[in-house]
């Protein structure tokens, strides 16, 4: 058992608090990245979706996860489970300084997921407090109008990485 921290970064040009529509534990948010085989080193070549809300029994036992999957070239089963509550919202301060936020803890065994992708279903504030909701990243960046704070805001540099945790 590994547990993996997905941890992101970006530049933003005054903006604050990204994070998925309904915050980091967003039930319905979907996490997309690929997976590598821990025994053969497979990576697989579509990209792997699990969310919160969608959960598949474990066979041996009443446990539940959010994905069971084989992997095409050795056949062996493994598992990615969501553990919610570790995640926060990418801050301007945190941008600034070049770190990275944890953002969603996957307890993973037998798989290693490595390449997330941005997609839709993000959310983000201007400094001036204006929202923009249901941002669309999958494109690797964004940019607007602030009519309130009367300035641009802009998304651009995504960067991603999982981190193990112990």
């Amino acid at each position: 058992m590994v547990n993996y921290m997905l941890m992101i970064t970006a530049e933003l040009e005054n903006l604050t608090n990204l994070q998925p529509q309904a915050g980091c534990d967003d039930p319905n948010f979907s996490y997309f990245f690929k997976l590598k085989c821990g025994r053969c080193g497979e990576i697989s070549q579509k990209d792997t979706c699990v969310s919160l809300n969608d959960t598949v029994p474990l066979p041996a036992g009443k446990a539940t996860t959010h994905l069971i999957q084989k992997c095409k070239f050795c056949g062996r089963e493994s598992t990615v489970t969501m553990i919610p509550g570790r995640g926060q919202p990418l801050t301007n301060e945190t941008s600034e300084s070049g770190k990275f936020t944890p953002l969603m803890l996957f307890d993973c065994r037998g798989y290693e997921p490595i390449d997330f992708e941005f997609g839709d279903g993000w959310k983000v504030e201007s400094l001036e407090g204006t929202k923009f909701e249901n941002v669309d990243l999958s494109s690797g960046e964004f940019a607007e109008y602030d009519e309130k704070g009367e300035c641009p805001v802009m998304i651009s540099n995504l960067r991603a990485t999982f981190d193990v945790v112990k």
